[in-house]
């Protein structure tokens, strides 16, 4: 085996998306209970009000956490739990609720890994101009302040923003995403205020937690040209540009690419784009969600990257309509750390999307969700004996959960939740990670 000794084998999940008690104990609105409760905006009308209970019900899911053998669970706190107006007078019970699931990952040997922001904005900054205002990096470094000191004696890992792309540009560009604007201008603005916030509280959390092992976690694509032509490799290069370099050269090189400068050109005019450098404070690790690969094909017709995706014949797709590329991943993984140098990669997401059957005997049989897992943590073993240093691997997800604006009709998770009775029942690709990491780490 090439994974590493002190590998972190684990499993990931988002606070809007498992714990409900939306209102419950002195929570705040955030911008997915406005967004989910407006209709047409969430598939079936469904909101994350009760998603799992994971609220009331985190020791029974720790104690499912153990029986997996997990080394560590990557969480992300809730800020209008924490701080229901995201600034100001902070929560005594959501800050309690933080307090207890971190005691009882340690009581059972997991290592607890927070995320700070994964997307649950407090609803009472969004009226404040939410991402798009300035003052949210001081905000941010607040909360950020409040956390690590209430939790950074026993919390080492931290990640500060989940996907500033998908936040930004889906939520702000492309409207799919809370809080559902639809204009490019404010999709960058979001995406810049998010980097300096992430340079902002890495700093905080240097201060504030002896020890910590800190990071940012990027949703990042390898991208295909759909041919060899020279229109659709520099289609391809603009959409790598979009997606992945937009954020990764701000925290590894403290600037934005030149050629996407070029390209975004007036959009930028409200945007101080050499302030970015303020984005590129050391990390510990970069964490990298991983899905599926990108072919990009020239289209002078469309939006305003002049590109079109395309799915490839022939391809295995998961219910997401995401192509199975495994390959893509050991790509990836060595095109990081041969580019950009990171001290650590952590996978922080990893998983599919298939349309689960209803448990039988106990049991919910997923032997695609089973194959996925085998090719892509084959896939990052290649790319660990090729140099890259990944030493964390996160499965999406923990929980069958709501998944965004899909609701609750995407399953995600290596455990099963009825979503009438919260019911929890292990399916077989938990109790095959279970195997593998009991077999990993046996030497």
């Amino acid at each position: 085996m090439a994974f590493p000794k002190n590998f972190l084998w684990g499993a990931a999940t988002a606070s809007y998306q498992i714990e409900g008690a939306s209102r419950q104990d002195g929570r705040g609105e955030c911008i997915w209970t406005r967004f989910s409760h407006t209709p047409g905006k969430v598939m079936n009308g469904d909101t994350g009000d009760v998603a799992t209970d994971h609220y009331h019900r985190y020791v029974e899911d720790v104690a499912l956490m153990k029986e997996l053998g997990l080394q560590a669970y990557r969480f992300s706190v809730s800020w209008p739990r924490v701080i229901p107006n995201g600034t100001g007078t902070t929560n005594p019970a959501g800050l309690d609720f933080y307090d207890r699931l971190v005691d009882e990952l340690l009581s059972a040997g997991i290592i607890p890994a927070a995320t700070l922001y994964h997307w649950d904005l407090p609803q009472a900054l969004q009226n404040r101009g939410g991402w798009l205002n300035r003052e949210i990096v001081g905000w941010f470094s607040d909360y950020t302040d409040q956390m690590t000191r209430r939790l950074g004696d026993r919390v080492k890992n931290w990640i500060t923003i989940n996907e500033p792309f998908v936040a930004a540009f889906v939520g702000y560009t492309f409207a799919a995403h809370a809080p559902g604007y639809s204009d490019p201008r404010a999709g960058l603005l979001a995406a810049h205020h998010m980097l300096l916030a992430h340079g902002a509280a890495m700093q905080v959390i240097r201060q504030n937690v002896a020890n910590s092992v800190a990071g940012i976690t990027l949703n990042v694509s390898w991208v295909d040209p759909a041919t060899s032509s020279e229109a659709d490799v520099q289609a391809a290069r603009r959409h790598d540009g979009f997606v992945n370099r937009w954020f990764i050269d701000p925290v590894f090189k403290g600037e934005y690419p030149a050629d996407m400068l070029q390209l975004y050109g007036s959009a930028l005019d409200d945007i101080d784009v050499t302030e970015i450098k303020q984005a590129a404070v050391p990390q510990d690790f970069l964490g990298i969600n991983y899905y599926t690969r990108n072919v990009i094909k020239d289209d002078p017709n469309g939006h305003y990257l002049k590109t079109h995706e395309i799915k490839p014949e022939g391809a295995g797709y998961t219910q997401m309509g995401w192509e199975l590329a495994p390959g893509s991943l050991t790509q990836l993984l060595v095109r990081l750390h041969q580019e950009y140098a990171p001290k650590a990669l952590w996978i922080t997401e990893n998983g599919a999307a298939y349309p689960d059957p209803d448990p039988v005997n106990g049991m919910v049989a997923d032997p695609e969700r089973t194959d996925y897992f085998k090719t892509h943590i084959a896939a990052v073993e290649v790319a660990i004996q090729q140099g890259s240093p990944v030493t964390a691997y996160f499965v999406w997800s923990l929980l069958d959960n709501f998944e965004w604006a899909y609701g609750y009709d995407r399953r995600f998770g290596i455990i099963h939740v009825d979503f009438k009775t919260l019911k929890r029942t292990m399916k077989r690709s938990g109790l095959w990670y279970r195997d593998y990491i009991a077999k990993v780490t046996a030497g």
